[in-house]
């Protein structure tokens, strides 16, 4: 990080603050497959229950 003229600039990691991993997109592919399976079973069981 340093100072130019009136205004600091930063890094791209120092700017990101962080470590750019893969469990988000982990997170999100389960989140996403519980969501489907979940909602199948709602739709699912009482059609086969009429």
């Amino acid at each position: 990080m340093h100072v130019v003229d009136d205004h600091v600039e930063v890094s791209e990691t120092e700017a990101s603050g962080g470590v750019k991993g893969q469990g988000v997109r982990y997170v999100l592919a389960i989140s996403l497959l519980l969501a489907v399976i979940l909602l199948s079973a709602i739709w699912i069981v009482p059609a086969l229950l009429d």
